[in-house]
């Protein structure tokens, strides 16, 4: 049986391993370093840990003081807080002088449960994504967390992580490759794209399986880098197999549905039918994360009939 971790749970592991290997790491915290999982680094590496207080705006500047003097500086909080709150420090002193700062903004998502909706991030992907210069990556599970950690450390300029409390089994192989910016084939198809992103990509490839026992093929992407985007390998895949459905744990505005969109119309050679399944106009609520993914359509079975009736209506044959 796959060991089940939190995205968050592979960031914290990453930090350790690369506050031993690189002395320049330090982190920066807003009282929540035990859910954030950077307690460990601070357990560690006491001298490169600063616990600033429910201060996210002050957070971000001092993450920048440091990355101004050398350092290679993590600045931690929940998403809503750190992408919400701290946001002008975020655009002015950040992403505009294209600071070597990695924001990681934890407990993202619906995921997050019960503490309702002004605690669920269900728009920093497109507030981060807005921003010139800064890279948004979203991992999937607790190693491609530890693997976007560590390239993020060693790329120049802002990053932002997307990270989540839910548990999810652990599907990628363990140092596996990763490279930011460029989205992977999980699993090839010739009649429908899957493109997805984050924690919610397991149910993606078991929708892909229940279409498979129907005849349909679906190709899975997993696309961990919403900015850049991979163009060329989604563009591949749309245009192979003629129709593609978006799925994110977020907002279908401005996040990963939004950002293909923008792809396809600008340069598909041919009118390729999208549909998006995420959060739609609306703000999250209390209840457990399975409850939530499912108001939200976020299963495997509506992820499956989203794919399945796009295929109708486009009236594509499929294989038998």
């Amino acid at each position: 049986m796959a060991e089940v971790k939190a995205t968050r749970d592979g960031y914290g592991e990453a930090l350790l391993e690369l506050g031993s290997a690189e002395p320049r790491v330090a982190v920066v915290d807003a009282d929540l370093f035990r859910s954030t999982r950077t307690d460990r680094f601070a357990e560690a590496f006491p001298d490169r840990f600063f616990e600033i207080g429910i201060a996210e705006q002050d957070m971000v500047s001092t993450a920048v003081g440091l990355a101004l003097g050398g350092m290679i500086p993590f600045a931690n909080s929940f998403a809503v807080f750190l992408t919400g709150r701290a946001f002008d420090q975020v655009r002015q002193q950040v992403a505009l002088p294209s600071a070597s700062v990695k924001l990681a903004g934890s407990s993202a998502g619906i995921t997050q449960g019960p503490d309702g909706a002004t605690h669920q991030s269900v728009l920093d992907v497109a507030l981060m994504r807005s921003l010139p210069n800064m890279c948004v990556v979203v991992p999937s599970d607790a190693e491609e967390a530890q693997l976007a950690t560590r390239a993020a450390a060693h790329r120049d300029g802002p990053v932002y992580l997307r990270l989540s409390r839910y548990e999810t089994p652990v599907w990628r192989e363990a140092n596996a490759r990763f490279e930011i910016g460029k989205a992977e084939v999980r699993r090839s198809g010739t009649d429908v794209t899957l493109a997805a992103c984050g924690v919610i990509l397991g149910r993606v490839l078991e929708a892909a399986e229940a279409l498979e026992v129907e005849g349909i093929s679906a190709e899975v992407l997993n696309v961990h880098t919403i900015k850049p985007l991979d163009g060329e390998t989604i563009l591949d895949s749309c245009c192979r197999t003629g129709a593609v459905v978006t799925i994110e744990e977020q907002s279908i505005i401005g996040g990963l549905g939004s950002a293909v969109a923008e792809l396809l119309a600008e340069r598909a050679d041919r009118w390729i039918p999208l549909r998006r399944v995420g959060v739609a106009d609306t703000f999250g609520e209390s209840g457990t994360a399975e409850e939530l993914l499912e108001k939200h359509g976020l299963t495997a079975e509506n992820i499956a009939g989203v794919a399945r009736l796009l295929i109708v209506e486009r009236g594509k044959k499929v294989r038998t």
